[in-house]
């Protein structure tokens, strides 16, 4: 594991190589930028259209499975039939399954929820290659920047936006690689005006 003080500087070295030779500075994170990304780290993972889950019932292999999010939000399993599961956290879709498999189905099921496939998240404007990217665990703004081949010469390497599921609109950000990426992230990297 990468000590944290080496983790900041990896990846403040390797922003200033993706950013190139442009004249605008790689900035420190605001106060308002801290507090976004804080607020959205201590919120749970909600379970999102498009994306699959692995289900395990302990002792029902016939019932186990990965089944993917309709674009309603919804799941099609076996006995049960169709469960809400966009908008809902993991340990939420378990105990609900838990209770609607044991009216009827199952005594004291055992029953496990996991993401295998997340939203991919969607990176446009000044950089190489534009386009939907898969989602991985512990992504950040660098990260994605890098996974899209970089900037080109034209980015603002000072600001970036992005919109994460259920926003309205675009929010501004300092560029920073302290800001993670969550699954079905817009980013948008404008224009840098010389």
């Amino acid at each position: 594991m990468i000590p944290s003080a080496a983790r900041t500087f990896s990846a403040a070295f390797v922003f200033s190589l993706v950013a190139g030779c442009g004249s605008d500075a790689i900035l420190q994170p605001t106060a308002a930028d801290q507090q976004a990304v804080a607020s959205l780290a201590e919120k749970p993972y909600r379970l999102q259209p498009g994306e699959k889950v692995r289900i395990t019932i302990y002792g029902e292999a016939g019932l186990s499975g990965e089944y993917q999010i309709d674009p309603g939000g919804f799941l099609s399993l076996p006995l049960v039939g169709v469960v809400k599961a966009a908008g809902i956290s993991e340990s939420d879709l378990q105990q609900l399954l838990v209770k609607r498999y044991s009216q009827e189905y199952l005594k004291n099921p055992k029953i496990t929820v996991s993401v295998s496939e997340f939203r991919p998240f969607y990176i446009i404007g000044e950089v190489e290659k534009p386009g939907a990217y898969p989602y991985t665990s512990g992504l950040n703004v660098l990260s994605a920047i890098a996974i899209a081949g970089g900037t080109t010469y034209r980015a603002s390497h000072s600001r970036i936006y992005m919109q994460h599921p259920g926003e309205s609109g675009l929010s501004e950000y300092t560029a920073s690689a302290a800001i993670p990426v969550m699954p079905g992230d817009i980013i948008q990297i404008p224009r840098r005006y010389f």
